[in-house]
């Protein structure tokens, strides 16, 4: 099987082929640095080998209770936020039916999300939604104090055991979560629930391919052990061993940085199919989180093609020139749609008909790439053979590597995020939680 690749031809008219080349020695460093484990957040890089680390035992047992789910469930609520829920939805999404939900006829349960927002409209039309639904919960949470997600599931919990009974409840609710402490560990114990354990050494926006993504992503019908196999093959294709210009994760890496030096402190991640639009939301955060610190780090921003075109394509075409692009471009759709020949032609669109949609899409995308080039945007491009586990795979290992490099040569520490614990200590202040009053205090004085 192809493998996914990377194009860097349209970057030249910014920084050129030499230039990238010379970041080869500080990538290579980089990287040993990632495997000997010897730099800034060396405590969080379980990611690093875990395709090829995960044992037909673990994948069995997540599949295993992903059948209890199916089998006593119409609705499974995902709770979670940021990298707890993004991963698994950005897959899920990615392979299902644009229009799974209005099917009469399911052959998986639906899955929904919660825990990522403290909107009350959302959680009551959530929760009267479920009223007559046979409904179970996954709750990721290492912790099981994060606000978000413990409010939804506080809800849930008690939803799911007043509609379901509580010994029904027991087997449709399932923690992925620490595995010793915390107050989710703590209630998954005392009420017996299924659990699986969200490992120490790897942070949330990495792990999609743990049990906090693999989880859902098997309850909703999808090959588990294909994602895995495509990450596998990925973790290889972008090894220590493998020279430079052959290294997709290495290149990416030093191109994005080199094209931040030269005062593109923008990146845009495009695509053409509106089923990768959550898989943005997971790059954005994985990047977003991973990089911007100490005053540093390219802003991660993403747009839906051909849509976007129409509301953000004058600014990308003719703003200020601080922003490129990488689009991720999947060159097989998994259906076929012809343009149909109509005998009136008032749309004018019958020079058309008897192609496939497709061809149309992707004359889209690279006169969209040519236009924005010739427009000043420097562009990459990410080929994709085919939707499905296994390229989705291949595309999450080569984020989460290229990620850990690019902010070791940015010279930041990729795996912490100091700066989210901002917003929770003025949530708590302003709320009076117990313990925070010197700091409601402090806040209250400056309202």
């Amino acid at each position: 099987m192809k493998n996914i690749s990377l194009n860097i031809n349209k970057v030249s008219s910014v920084v050129s082929k030499e230039t990238i080349d010379s970041y080869a020695s500080l990538t290579k460093e980089c990287m040993e640095t990632l495997d000997k484990g010897t730099g800034k957040g060396n405590d969080f890089l379980g990611w690093l080998h875990l395709p090829s680390s995960i044992t037909k035992e673990e994948l069995a047992a997540l599949k295993d209770c992903a059948k209890t789910l199916r089998d006593n469930c119409e609705v499974v609520v995902v709770a979670g936020i940021g990298g707890s829920y993004l991963g698994a939805r950005a897959v899920i999404e990615a392979l299902s039916n644009s229009f799974q939900w209005l099917k009469k006829e399911q052959d998986a349960p639906i899955m929904i999300y919660a825990g990522h927002n403290i909107g009350e409209d959302y959680l009551y039309e959530l929760t009267n939604y479920l009223k007559d639904k046979k409904f179970g919960v996954i709750n990721i949470s290492k912790s099981g104090t994060t606000t978000e997600t413990a409010l939804a599931f506080r809800l849930l919990k008690k939803q799911c055991e007043d509609q379901r009974g509580k010994e029904m409840a027991k087997k449709v609710i399932v923690a992925v979560t620490d595995a010793k402490k915390g107050a989710a560990r703590i209630t998954a114990n005392n009420e017996g629930y299924n659990t699986f354990v969200i490992p120490d050494n790897v942070g949330g926006r990495f792990s999609v391919l743990t049990p906090v993504g693999l989880l859902p992503i098997a309850v909703a019908g999808f090959d588990i052990d294909k994602l895995i196999e495509g990450a596998a093959t990925m973790e290889k294709a972008c090894g220590n061993d493998v020279p430079f210009a052959e290294n997709p994760a290495a290149v990416y890496a030093a191109t994005r940085n080199a094209l931040y030096k030269d005062g593109k402190k923008i990146e845009i991640l495009v695509n053409f199919n509106p089923k990768l639009h959550y898989f943005m939301e997971w790059w954005k955060q994985l990047y977003g989180e991973s990089e911007g610190k100490e005053n540093k780090g390219i802003f991660p921003a993403a747009v839906d093609f051909s849509t976007d075109l129409h509301s953000m394509g004058q600014w990308i075409q003719e703003g200020e020139r601080t922003i490129y692009e990488t689009v991720i471009s999947i060159e097989n759709p998994n259906h076929t749609l012809v343009v149909p020949y109509d005998e009136a032609n008032l749309d004018g669109l019958n020079f058309l008909a008897g192609k496939r949609v497709d061809e149309v899409n992707k004359m889209a995308e690279l006169g969209t790439q040519l236009a924005h080039v010739d427009g000043g945007v420097p562009n990459m491009r990410v080929s994709v053979p085919e939707l499905n586990e296994f390229y989705l795979g291949q595309l999450i290992y080569f984020f989460e590597k290229a990620c850990g490099i690019s902010g070791y040569i940015l010279g930041v520490n990729p795996f912490n995020q100091p700066g989210v614990e901002a917003y929770k200590k003025n949530m708590f202040a302003l709320l009076n939680k117990p313990g925070y009053e010197e700091e409601s205090k402090a806040i209250q004085a400056r309202l």
